[in-house]
């Protein structure tokens, strides 16, 4: 059964690998056997450390990836790392919180340009090479938003509406090449984009009413997930938005 869940002899993109949940992931991975490639507007020193740790290749990679005309120059630096790349994970991402009537243009623009547009972009570049391969596997970074509107995030709550339809739409062209597209919406994760919302007690504390396992999601949380959807024990899983939630979306 633990070769379902092996990642040995593959080669996984993660972007925003630098920090919180795309940190997780990326260790997830190595922790699996899979060489990495973080991606990330800062350095990723700190997170190819940890990863080489696990004895697998690790490369960094700072990037701009709301700049789409280096979309596919920064996907050609990762494969520099082996040749190939077997998974890539869209993690990187922003959140901007404004009223609906003060949401800027440019936080509407800036959100949808990285949240959407990336994810868009940068999928179809690896679902090219995928198809070459016939084989790959790519996970969305969803969100408990791509289910309900929010408040004060009407661009975050778009983008990430579009990222589960986007999941959809590619896995109903990919899956018969033998790609799997999936994703994952975590719930209300103890990241730095949720610091205003738990700095504000009583906005946590009904939150936390809400969740029945009682407590805000780490990134230990999303990394079993992430390597079942990575795995070959999720070949058979397409176009799938798996809630990691501790129940929220139950309530």
């Amino acid at each position: 059964m633990s070769s379902l869940f092996s990642l040995a002899g593959k080669t996984a993109i993660v972007t925003g690998a630098g920090q919180g949940l795309g940190q997780g992931i990326l260790l997830a991975f190595a922790e699996a056997g899979a060489d990495v490639v973080s991606i990330s507007l800062n350095s990723s020193e700190e997170s190819v450390k940890a990863a080489e740790a696990y004895g697998v290749k690790a490369l960094g990679i700072e990037a701009d990836l709301s700049d789409h005309s280096k979309l596919q120059e920064v996907f050609d630096q990762a494969l520099e790392l082996n040749g190939q790349v077997d998974i890539l994970v869209n993690c990187a991402g922003m959140i901007r919180r404004t009223p609906a009537k003060d949401h800027s243009e440019k936080d509407w623009f800036d959100v949808i340009n990285l949240n959407q547009n990336t994810v868009f972009l940068l999928s179809q570049i690896a679902g090219r090479h995928f198809l070459e391969r016939g084989t790959g596997k790519i996970i969305n970074i969803c969100s408990m938003l791509s289910y309900q509107g929010g408040i004060n995030v009407p661009g975050y709550t778009a983008s990430k509406h579009a990222v589960a339809g986007l999941t959809k739409a590619f896995a109903n062209e990919w899956a018969q090449y033998g790609l799997n597209v999936n994703a994952i919406a975590p719930g209300y994760m103890a990241t730095e984009n949720t610091a205003p919302i738990r700095a504000d007690q009583s906005r946590s504390d009904s939150i936390l009413d809400r969740i029945p396992a009682g407590r805000w999601g780490t990134a230990e949380d999303v990394k079993g997930p992430a390597v079942f959807l990575a795995s070959a024990a999720s070949d058979y899983l397409n176009g799938h938005v798996l809630a990691v939630d501790g129940g929220w979306l139950a309530r």
